[in-house]
Protein backbone atom coordinates (compact mmCIF):
# COMPACT_ATOMS: atom_id res chain seq x y z
CA UNK A 1 0.00 0.00 0.00
CA UNK A 2 2.77 2.07 0.84
CA UNK A 3 4.57 1.60 -2.66
CA UNK A 4 1.45 2.42 -4.48
CA UNK A 5 1.07 5.03 -2.41
CA UNK A 6 3.79 6.90 -3.29
CA UNK A 7 3.90 5.70 -6.78
CA UNK A 8 0.83 7.43 -7.03
CA UNK A 9 2.04 10.65 -5.45
CA UNK A 10 4.80 10.58 -7.88
CA UNK A 11 2.73 10.29 -10.32
CA UNK A 12 0.36 13.47 -9.27
CA UNK A 13 3.21 15.76 -9.25
CA UNK A 14 5.01 14.02 -12.39
CA UNK A 15 4.30 17.05 -15.50
CA UNK A 16 2.34 19.42 -12.96
CA UNK A 17 5.44 21.64 -12.92
CA UNK A 18 4.07 25.29 -11.35
CA UNK A 19 0.53 22.81 -10.45
CA UNK A 20 -0.49 22.71 -7.19
CA UNK A 21 0.20 18.93 -5.75
CA UNK A 22 -3.11 16.98 -5.47
CA UNK A 23 -3.33 16.33 -1.97
CA UNK A 24 -2.31 12.42 -0.81
CA UNK A 25 -5.03 12.49 1.84
CA UNK A 26 -7.77 13.04 -1.56
CA UNK A 27 -6.58 10.82 -3.67
CA UNK A 28 -5.99 7.84 -0.69
CA UNK A 29 -9.63 8.70 0.34
CA UNK A 30 -10.95 9.07 -3.10
CA UNK A 31 -9.60 5.20 -3.87
CA UNK A 32 -11.20 4.21 -0.91
CA UNK A 33 -14.98 5.40 -2.12
CA UNK A 34 -14.05 4.31 -5.69
CA UNK A 35 -13.21 0.60 -4.52
CA UNK A 36 -16.31 0.79 -1.92
CA UNK A 37 -19.33 1.92 -4.91
CA UNK A 38 -17.61 -1.09 -6.93
CA UNK A 39 -17.76 -3.74 -3.95
CA UNK A 40 -21.54 -2.76 -3.25
CA UNK A 41 -22.23 -2.45 -7.05
CA UNK A 42 -20.36 -6.34 -7.29
CA UNK A 43 -22.74 -7.36 -4.75
CA UNK A 44 -25.78 -5.89 -5.65
CA UNK A 45 -24.91 -7.84 -8.77
CA UNK A 46 -24.15 -11.29 -7.70
CA UNK A 47 -27.25 -11.30 -4.96
CA UNK A 48 -29.88 -10.24 -7.44
CA UNK A 49 -28.91 -10.99 -10.68
CA UNK A 50 -31.26 -9.79 -13.52
CA UNK A 51 -31.99 -7.66 -16.50
CA UNK A 52 -31.82 -3.76 -15.73
CA UNK A 53 -34.57 -1.86 -17.00
CA UNK A 54 -34.12 1.18 -19.30
CA UNK A 55 -35.48 3.26 -16.25
CA UNK A 56 -32.79 1.43 -13.76
CA UNK A 57 -30.00 1.69 -16.01
CA UNK A 58 -30.32 5.15 -16.62
CA UNK A 59 -30.52 5.88 -13.50
CA UNK A 60 -27.17 4.13 -12.70
CA UNK A 61 -25.64 5.68 -15.79
CA UNK A 62 -26.39 9.28 -14.22
CA UNK A 63 -25.20 8.29 -11.41
CA UNK A 64 -21.66 7.45 -12.06
CA UNK A 65 -21.70 10.10 -14.60
CA UNK A 66 -22.43 12.46 -11.85
CA UNK A 67 -19.57 11.44 -9.57
CA UNK A 68 -17.21 11.96 -12.42
CA UNK A 69 -18.41 15.37 -12.46
CA UNK A 70 -17.91 15.76 -8.21
CA UNK A 71 -14.53 14.06 -8.50
CA UNK A 72 -14.07 16.56 -11.24
CA UNK A 73 -15.39 19.69 -9.53
CA UNK A 74 -13.33 18.56 -6.37
CA UNK A 75 -9.96 18.23 -8.24
CA UNK A 76 -10.74 21.54 -9.59
CA UNK A 77 -11.29 23.08 -5.98
CA UNK A 78 -8.57 20.83 -4.09
CA UNK A 79 -5.84 20.51 -7.13
CA UNK A 80 -6.04 23.00 -9.58
CA UNK A 81 -7.74 24.24 -13.03
CA UNK A 82 -5.39 22.04 -14.89
CA UNK A 83 -5.68 18.83 -12.70
CA UNK A 84 -9.65 19.18 -13.29
CA UNK A 85 -9.16 19.65 -17.47
CA UNK A 86 -7.16 16.87 -17.48
CA UNK A 87 -9.68 14.45 -15.61
CA UNK A 88 -11.92 16.23 -17.63
CA UNK A 89 -10.77 15.25 -20.63
CA UNK A 90 -8.98 11.91 -19.92
CA UNK A 91 -12.57 10.33 -18.56
CA UNK A 92 -14.52 11.63 -21.87
CA UNK A 93 -11.79 10.25 -23.95
CA UNK A 94 -11.80 6.74 -22.14
CA UNK A 95 -15.41 7.28 -22.00
CA UNK A 96 -15.54 7.55 -26.01
CA UNK A 97 -13.25 4.73 -26.68
CA UNK A 98 -15.52 2.30 -24.04
CA UNK A 99 -17.82 2.63 -26.77
CA UNK A 100 -15.61 -0.07 -28.79
CA UNK A 101 -15.84 -2.50 -25.58
CA UNK A 102 -19.56 -2.36 -25.83
CA UNK A 103 -19.58 -3.49 -29.39
CA UNK A 104 -17.26 -6.43 -28.62
CA UNK A 105 -19.26 -7.16 -25.27
CA UNK A 106 -22.46 -7.38 -27.50
CA UNK A 107 -20.64 -9.59 -30.19
CA UNK A 108 -19.42 -11.92 -27.25
CA UNK A 109 -23.00 -11.81 -25.27
CA UNK A 110 -24.04 -12.81 -28.34
CA UNK A 111 -22.11 -15.94 -29.61
CA UNK A 112 -22.19 -17.27 -26.31
CA UNK A 113 -25.67 -17.51 -26.25
CA UNK A 114 -25.56 -15.62 -22.29
CA UNK A 115 -28.69 -15.66 -20.44
CA UNK A 116 -29.70 -11.64 -20.02
CA UNK A 117 -30.04 -12.60 -16.44
CA UNK A 118 -26.39 -13.04 -15.88
CA UNK A 119 -25.42 -10.52 -18.26
CA UNK A 120 -24.99 -8.20 -15.63
CA UNK A 121 -22.19 -10.16 -13.80
CA UNK A 122 -20.44 -10.94 -16.64
CA UNK A 123 -20.23 -7.40 -17.48
CA UNK A 124 -19.39 -6.65 -14.00
CA UNK A 125 -16.55 -9.37 -13.62
CA UNK A 126 -14.70 -7.90 -17.20
CA UNK A 127 -15.12 -4.76 -15.56
CA UNK A 128 -13.20 -5.46 -12.72
CA UNK A 129 -10.59 -7.17 -14.61
CA UNK A 130 -9.87 -4.12 -17.15
CA UNK A 131 -9.68 -2.30 -13.88
CA UNK A 132 -6.97 -4.53 -12.67
CA UNK A 133 -5.08 -4.87 -15.90
CA UNK A 134 -5.32 -1.21 -16.78
CA UNK A 135 -4.09 -0.58 -13.27
CA UNK A 136 -1.01 -2.26 -14.11
CA UNK A 137 -0.02 -1.11 -17.84
CA UNK A 138 -0.65 2.60 -15.95
CA UNK A 139 2.37 2.15 -13.66
CA UNK A 140 4.14 0.09 -16.13
CA UNK A 141 3.50 2.48 -18.81
CA UNK A 142 4.24 6.05 -16.13
CA UNK A 143 7.59 3.91 -15.74
CA UNK A 144 8.54 3.69 -19.26
CA UNK A 145 7.40 7.30 -19.77
CA UNK A 146 9.66 8.94 -16.94
CA UNK A 147 13.28 6.26 -18.13
CA UNK A 148 12.71 7.12 -21.69
CA UNK A 149 10.16 10.03 -22.93
CA UNK A 150 10.82 9.69 -26.09
CA UNK A 151 8.43 6.39 -26.02
CA UNK A 152 5.96 9.37 -27.05
CA UNK A 153 7.10 8.98 -30.64
CA UNK A 154 6.07 4.94 -30.67
CA UNK A 155 2.48 5.88 -28.91
CA UNK A 156 1.74 8.57 -31.53
CA UNK A 157 2.38 5.98 -34.13
CA UNK A 158 0.63 3.13 -32.33
CA UNK A 159 -2.08 5.69 -32.31
CA UNK A 160 -2.75 6.41 -35.92
CA UNK A 161 -2.20 3.05 -37.04
CA UNK A 162 -4.80 2.25 -35.01
CA UNK A 163 -6.96 5.05 -35.62
CA UNK A 164 -6.67 3.96 -39.40
CA UNK A 165 -7.91 0.06 -38.83
CA UNK A 166 -10.32 1.70 -36.78
CA UNK A 167 -11.66 3.98 -39.78
CA UNK A 168 -10.98 1.81 -42.41
CA UNK A 169 -10.92 -1.92 -41.54
CA UNK A 170 -14.11 -4.71 -41.44
CA UNK A 171 -13.71 -6.48 -38.02
CA UNK A 172 -17.36 -6.86 -37.53
CA UNK A 173 -17.67 -10.20 -38.56
CA UNK A 174 -16.12 -12.00 -35.48
CA UNK A 175 -17.74 -14.63 -33.45
CA UNK A 176 -16.64 -13.19 -30.33
CA UNK A 177 -13.89 -15.56 -29.69
CA UNK A 178 -10.25 -14.93 -30.01
CA UNK A 179 -6.96 -16.87 -30.40
CA UNK A 180 -6.80 -17.54 -26.90
CA UNK A 181 -9.95 -19.00 -26.37
CA UNK A 182 -10.07 -20.90 -29.14
CA UNK A 183 -6.65 -22.41 -28.33
CA UNK A 184 -8.53 -22.79 -24.88
CA UNK A 185 -11.85 -24.61 -25.89
CA UNK A 186 -8.96 -27.45 -27.56
CA UNK A 187 -7.67 -27.98 -24.19
CA UNK A 188 -10.22 -27.38 -21.35
CA UNK A 189 -13.95 -29.75 -20.91
CA UNK A 190 -16.42 -27.74 -21.24
CA UNK A 191 -20.08 -28.42 -21.11
CA UNK A 192 -22.60 -26.65 -23.62
CA UNK A 193 -25.09 -25.55 -21.52
CA UNK A 194 -24.82 -23.28 -18.76
CA UNK A 195 -25.77 -23.78 -15.06
CA UNK A 196 -26.69 -20.92 -13.68
CA UNK A 197 -23.53 -18.69 -12.92
CA UNK A 198 -21.43 -21.78 -12.05
CA UNK A 199 -17.61 -21.52 -13.57
CA UNK A 200 -17.53 -25.13 -12.96
CA UNK A 201 -19.91 -28.42 -12.59
CA UNK A 202 -19.36 -32.39 -11.64
CA UNK A 203 -21.26 -34.74 -13.78
CA UNK A 204 -21.31 -38.31 -13.93
CA UNK A 205 -18.04 -37.35 -11.37
CA UNK A 206 -16.40 -35.58 -13.99
CA UNK A 207 -15.64 -32.29 -13.75
CA UNK A 208 -16.54 -30.01 -16.60
CA UNK A 209 -16.03 -25.71 -17.25
CA UNK A 210 -19.07 -24.28 -17.95
CA UNK A 211 -19.60 -21.46 -20.73
CA UNK A 212 -19.69 -18.93 -18.15
CA UNK A 213 -16.10 -19.55 -17.51
CA UNK A 214 -15.14 -19.35 -21.18
CA UNK A 215 -17.33 -16.26 -21.16
CA UNK A 216 -15.25 -14.50 -18.45
CA UNK A 217 -12.31 -14.92 -20.01
CA UNK A 218 -13.31 -13.57 -23.45
CA UNK A 219 -14.25 -10.39 -21.69
CA UNK A 220 -11.26 -10.39 -19.52
CA UNK A 221 -9.04 -11.29 -22.50
CA UNK A 222 -10.82 -8.61 -24.69
CA UNK A 223 -10.26 -5.67 -22.11
CA UNK A 224 -6.61 -6.54 -21.71
CA UNK A 225 -6.15 -5.60 -25.43
CA UNK A 226 -8.13 -2.38 -25.65
CA UNK A 227 -6.46 -1.44 -22.77
CA UNK A 228 -3.20 -1.29 -24.96
CA UNK A 229 -4.95 1.10 -27.27
CA UNK A 230 -6.46 3.27 -24.19
CA UNK A 231 -3.61 4.00 -22.46
CA UNK A 232 -1.35 4.86 -24.74
CA UNK A 233 -4.28 7.09 -25.59
CA UNK A 234 -4.61 9.34 -22.33
CA UNK A 235 -1.07 9.37 -21.89
CA UNK A 236 -1.63 11.73 -24.66
CA UNK A 237 -3.79 13.97 -22.50
CA UNK A 238 -1.83 13.56 -19.09
CA UNK A 239 1.29 12.13 -17.35
CA UNK A 240 -0.20 12.29 -14.43
CA UNK A 241 -0.80 8.65 -13.08
CA UNK A 242 -3.53 9.43 -10.66
CA UNK A 243 -5.68 11.29 -13.08
CA UNK A 244 -4.55 8.59 -15.90
CA UNK A 245 -6.00 6.08 -13.76
CA UNK A 246 -9.19 7.75 -12.48
CA UNK A 247 -10.15 8.88 -15.32
CA UNK A 248 -10.05 4.66 -16.50
CA UNK A 249 -12.08 3.73 -13.29
CA UNK A 250 -14.62 6.21 -14.01
CA UNK A 251 -15.44 5.46 -17.67
CA UNK A 252 -15.28 1.50 -16.64
CA UNK A 253 -17.66 2.12 -13.88
CA UNK A 254 -20.66 3.21 -15.56
CA UNK A 255 -20.10 0.86 -18.66
CA UNK A 256 -22.24 -2.00 -17.62
CA UNK A 257 -25.13 -0.08 -17.27
CA UNK A 258 -24.37 1.35 -20.62
CA UNK A 259 -24.41 -2.03 -22.10
CA UNK A 260 -28.31 -1.81 -20.95
CA UNK A 261 -29.13 1.40 -21.71
CA UNK A 262 -28.15 1.58 -24.84
CA UNK A 263 -28.99 -1.92 -26.13
CA UNK A 264 -29.31 -2.83 -29.82
CA UNK A 265 -28.77 0.90 -30.51
CA UNK A 266 -24.95 0.82 -29.95
CA UNK A 267 -23.80 -1.32 -33.12
CA UNK A 268 -26.78 0.56 -35.44
CA UNK A 269 -24.43 3.73 -34.79
CA UNK A 270 -22.68 3.14 -38.01
CA UNK A 271 -20.31 6.26 -38.08
CA UNK A 272 -19.66 6.09 -34.59
CA UNK A 273 -16.15 4.27 -35.61
CA UNK A 274 -15.23 7.20 -37.23
CA UNK A 275 -15.29 9.76 -34.56
CA UNK A 276 -13.77 7.34 -32.39
CA UNK A 277 -10.73 7.29 -34.98
CA UNK A 278 -10.31 10.81 -35.65
CA UNK A 279 -10.05 11.52 -31.71
CA UNK A 280 -7.28 8.72 -31.91
CA UNK A 281 -5.44 10.07 -34.81
CA UNK A 282 -6.04 14.13 -32.86
CA UNK A 283 -4.06 12.23 -29.21
CA UNK A 284 -1.89 10.29 -31.66
CA UNK A 285 -0.65 13.76 -33.27
CA UNK A 286 -0.50 15.48 -29.81
CA UNK A 287 1.71 13.07 -28.30
CA UNK A 288 3.90 13.58 -31.76
CA UNK A 289 3.99 17.21 -30.79
CA UNK A 290 4.48 16.77 -27.04
CA UNK A 291 7.59 13.85 -27.45
CA UNK A 292 9.18 16.78 -30.34
CA UNK A 293 9.09 19.02 -26.57
CA UNK A 294 10.40 16.54 -24.03
CA UNK A 295 12.84 15.02 -26.35
CA UNK A 296 16.70 15.92 -25.35
CA UNK A 297 17.79 14.45 -28.95
CA UNK A 298 19.48 17.39 -30.86
CA UNK A 299 18.17 16.84 -34.49
CA UNK A 300 14.75 17.28 -33.10
CA UNK A 301 15.46 20.12 -31.15
CA UNK A 302 13.33 22.07 -34.34
CA UNK A 303 10.04 20.36 -32.47
CA UNK A 304 10.25 22.89 -29.95
CA UNK A 305 8.80 25.65 -31.96
CA UNK A 306 5.60 23.95 -32.88
CA UNK A 307 2.71 24.68 -30.37
CA UNK A 308 2.13 22.09 -28.06
CA UNK A 309 -1.64 21.30 -28.16
CA UNK A 310 -3.89 22.76 -25.16
CA UNK A 311 -6.18 20.28 -22.63
CA UNK A 312 -9.27 22.46 -23.65
CA UNK A 313 -8.39 22.07 -27.38
CA UNK A 314 -8.36 18.25 -26.77
CA UNK A 315 -11.32 18.40 -24.52
CA UNK A 316 -13.27 20.04 -27.60
CA UNK A 317 -12.38 17.70 -30.20
CA UNK A 318 -13.57 14.86 -28.36
CA UNK A 319 -17.01 16.19 -27.75
CA UNK A 320 -16.97 17.35 -31.39
CA UNK A 321 -16.25 14.44 -32.73
CA UNK A 322 -18.39 12.27 -30.92
CA UNK A 323 -21.64 14.70 -31.34
CA UNK A 324 -20.65 14.83 -34.89
CA UNK A 325 -20.55 11.04 -35.13
CA UNK A 326 -23.56 10.65 -32.95
CA UNK A 327 -25.64 13.12 -34.43
CA UNK A 328 -24.55 11.36 -37.96
CA UNK A 329 -25.54 8.03 -37.01
CA UNK A 330 -28.52 8.70 -35.80
CA UNK A 331 -29.97 10.72 -39.34
CA UNK A 332 -28.86 8.00 -41.34
CA UNK A 333 -31.31 5.52 -38.84
CA UNK A 334 -33.79 8.21 -39.27
CA UNK A 335 -33.41 8.46 -42.84
CA UNK A 336 -33.74 4.31 -43.48
CA UNK A 337 -36.54 3.99 -41.12
CA UNK A 338 -34.71 2.51 -38.47
CA UNK A 339 -36.40 2.99 -34.74
CA UNK A 340 -34.08 4.84 -32.64
CA UNK A 341 -34.39 2.95 -29.19
CA UNK A 342 -32.32 0.99 -27.22
CA UNK A 343 -33.37 -1.76 -24.20
CA UNK A 344 -34.72 -5.29 -25.22
CA UNK A 345 -38.19 -6.39 -25.09
CA UNK A 346 -37.17 -9.38 -23.13
CA UNK A 347 -36.82 -6.59 -20.37
CA UNK A 348 -39.59 -7.19 -18.80
CA UNK A 349 -39.75 -10.79 -18.49
CA UNK A 350 -35.92 -11.18 -18.16
CA UNK A 351 -36.09 -8.62 -15.48
CA UNK A 352 -37.72 -10.99 -12.70
CA UNK A 353 -35.88 -12.72 -10.06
Amino acid sequence: MDILSSTLAAGGNAAAGSESPIPAWFMITSGIVVVAILVLDLLLVVKRPHTPSMKEAGIWVAFYVTLALIFAGALFAIGDAQHGSEFLTGWLLEYSLSIDNLFVFIIIMGSFSVPRKYQQEVLMVGIIIAIVFRGIFILAGSAIITAFVEVFFIFGIFLLIVAYRQAFSDDDDGDGENAFIRFLRKRINVVDEYHGNSLRVTIEGKKFWTPMFIVFIAIGSTDVMFALDSIPAIFGVTQNTFLVFTANVFALMGLRQLYFLLGGLVDKLIYLHYGIAAILAFIGVKLFIHALHESDLEFLSWGSAIPEVPTWLSLGFIVVAMAVATLASLAKMKKDGIPIRGGSSQESEDSQD
